[in-house]
């Protein structure tokens, strides 16, 4: 398995707690002020840019910091905005909101703020998200699908992602929402990928390492499909049942890790 990471990835699964111990985000805050401190907030996913951005402004601090300031890229055109992708570039920690994991790709793919999100990651940022700004982390990222139904091929959608994590599969507001079923097409779709589904309020966190931990308030859940020996999703009418055997399951609350290139948990 190929790894790029190379900054610190935190992937959280939506809904993170932001009035009470805010687990997620305090760490988040200790991860950036590890750095120079320094926080961007994009709200490319979002429709309501700054109605999010200031309820995250507000909330980070409270938490305690202090160099807080909210990017909106609405357009391509925003998207290769000098000023904005220098400050990107130059961040200790990157933030990406929820909303609709295709307005970040289809805004900033191929734009200034993507090469900008790259280079910041290279030079040892943590890169954040939540939500929709957690499916978007994979290389491959799962756009639409049924929530709380069996795994059917036809209600899977999915398209390229940043590519911040690589052979991997994301998903959110996992067990909130029931998405087992549209995760395990993904991986029938995609056997050689490990799919991740990160419960609300919950997150890992992943660095140069390729070991994940699990942090906050419910779960992760791992499908490895790279050793199942059977599966029927080449075969499938639109409206079928998926068909998918052997397939590796785990289910990792807080303070459980994961080796992402060797498959396997941590003890």
């Amino acid at each position: 398995m190929e790894e790029v990471i190379k900054g610190t990835l935190m992937i959280i699964g939506g809904a993170e707690d932001k009035k009470n111990d805010c687990i997620i985000l305090n760490r988040l805050i200790d991860l950036a002020n590890m750095r120079k401190g320094n926080i961007i907030i994009l709200t490319a996913a979002t429709e309501y840019p700054e109605r999010t951005a200031e309820e995250y402004i507000n909330t980070f601090k409270n938490l305690g910091a202090v160099d807080i300031k909210a990017i909106h890229i609405e357009s391509r055109q925003d998207a290769n905005n000098v000023n904005g992708c220098r400050e990107i570039s130059q961040a200790s920690c990157i933030y990406m909101t929820g909303g609709d994991q295709l307005r970040i790709t289809s805004i900033m793919g191929g734009t200034k703020a993507q090469q900008a999100l790259y280079r910041a990651f290279d030079n040892g940022a943590v890169i954040a998200g939540t939500s929709a700004g957690a499916s978007v982390m994979s290389e491959t990222m799962i756009t639409s699908g049924n929530d709380d139904d069996a795994p059917k091929k036809c209600t899977l959608k999915m398209a390229p992602g940043l590519g911040l994590l690589r052979d991997v599969v994301i998903d959110q507001h996992f067990a909130q929402r029931g998405r087992i079923g549209r995760l395990l097409a993904a991986i029938a779709q995609n056997p050689h990928m490990l799919g991740i589904g990160i419960d609300e309020d919950t997150g890992l966190i992943i660095g140069d390492d390729s070991v994940f931990e699990v942090i906050g308030s419910h779960a992760v859940t791992v499908i490895d499909g790279s050793h199942s020996d059977f599966s029927n999703v080449s075969e499938l009418k639109p409206d079928e049942i998926l068909a998918i055997t052997n397939v590796v399951m785990h289910v990792l609350p807080a303070g459980f890790k994961y080796n992402v290139r060797f498959r396997k948990p941590v003890v």
